[in-house]
Parts: C-alpha cells; sequence; structure tokens
C-alpha cells in the first residue's frame, strides 16, 4: 500500500473537490488525474460524499490517495474508510478523529493554526499537517512554526492558495497545498478544472526545479 510520500512525491496538490456531486465526480477526477494530481479529497459537508468517496475508490483503487475532508466526528471516520477513503483531512486538532482514524490504518492530515496544536497531533500521529486557513496564518508564521517542528512532516497550506501565492510558502518550508476554489467550484466543468490545473501544474514543476523538492 503506496505512502503519503509517494503521492506527495508524484505531485504535492490536493485536489479539495468541496460541493462535487456523483453524478459528476469522475469526469472531473479523470481530467486531474490524467493532468498529475494522485490526491482527490470530497469534504463531507458535499451532497452525498460517501457515494463520490465509493465511485471515485472504484474508479482509481490506489492509483491516488481518496480522501475525505472536513472530517468532524470520530464517528465520521470508519464510514469515509468503508465508503474507500484511506485519507482522513480535518480543519481542526480534533484528537479523537485522529486517533480513531489511526486505529483504522487510515492517513491522517489534521489542521492546525499554532505550534502547540501541530505538537499535538504530531504525537498522535498525523502523517502530515494542514495549515489552515492559509489566508491567515502568512508565510511568515509558517516560517517560524516550521523551524520547531520535525522536518519529517509535511506541512501543507490551505485556503485562498493559488498558483502566485505558493512560491512564498515554498520558501517559508511548505511541502506542498491543498487546492479548493481556485482549482474547483461548484458546478465547474471538466474543462475549467483542466485549465485551472494546468496553471497549478505549471506553478509547482517550476518551484520544484527551482527549490528541488
Amino acid at each position: 500500500m503506496r505512502s503519503l510520500s509517494s503521492y506527495l512525491k508524484q505531485k504535492p496538490l490536493v485536489a479539495i473537490l468541496r460541493g462535487i456531486q456523483p453524478k459528476e465526480v469522475i469526469d472531473i477526477a479523470n481530467v486531474l488525474v490524467d493532468s498529475g494530481f494522485s490526491i482527490i479529497e470530497v469534504p463531507l459537508n458535499s451532497p452525498d460524499p460517501l457515494k463520490s468517496i465509493s465511485l471515485l475508490a472504484d474508479k482509481f483503487e490506489d492509483k491516488i490517495l481518496i480522501g475525505a475532508g472536513t472530517v468532524l466526528h470520530k464517528t465520521d471516520v470508519k464510514d469515509v474508510k468503508s465508503a474507500g477513503a484511506r485519507l482522513v483531512v480535518t480543519p481542526h486538532a480534533n484528537s479523537e478523529v485522529i486517533a480513531n482514524a489511526k486505529d483504522l490504518e487510515l492517513i491522517c492530515i489534521p489542521g492546525f493554526a499554532t505550534p502547540t496544536e501541530a505538537f499535538s497531533m504530531i504525537n498522535l500521529g498525523a502523517d502530515a499537517l494542514k495549515l489552515f486557513p492559509a489566508e491567515s496564518a502568512l508565510p511568515e508564521v509558517l516560517k517560524s512554526i516550521n523551524a520547531v517542528l520535525p522536518k519529517s512532516i509535511p506541512i501543507l497550506p490551505v485556503g485562498g492558495i493559488t498558483p502566485e501565492k505558493m512560491r512564498s510558502y515554498i520558501i517559508a518550508g511548505a511541502s506542498g497545498f491543498g487546492l479548493g476554489s481556485a482549482l474547483y467550484k461548484v458546478g465547474a466543468s471538466a474543462k475549467d478544472a483542466l485549465e485551472k490545473a494546468k496553471k497549478f501544474n505549471t506553478a509547482i514543476e517550476q518551484l520544484r526545479i527551482e527549490f528541488n523538492f
């Protein structure tokens, strides 16, 4: 079974498909996967998210890492695993969700905003950390936090990330990014998603060459 690091090495971008419907999820995912994305997250506040996760799992198996986002309660974890998700993403530092995810052998990326939250989540077994919301955590904040965190823990800023903003976060120590509405908005077509994916791909590949990560 592939590790989180192998998916991030393939493409250090998480496609967050908030609001996606089951009837469109495969069309959108196909163009993202074809363009190189290896991690797709369906937030649980989307319409029928477990159905979308199940469709993705049936279609792609372990070719990509399929995740459930906005996981707020420990009782959700078993459901998302049953649907086929191997990744649990939270917007907050919820110890019960993380502990349950690790008990079920799922990859877990919890949200954090402070060093205290970050260390607490690492101690519970978090595989990476989601700096959220990035709009309120400027690169200078990430740089200060990153200075005291273990280098083995990837940090992924999420919230308001655009191709133009990525460079300053990479300099500050980001390992990748979660991409929301700048990549996919409710009702967007596969063509729209592909055009936005191309812009992010161009930006991240230039950064990977520049910073060798």
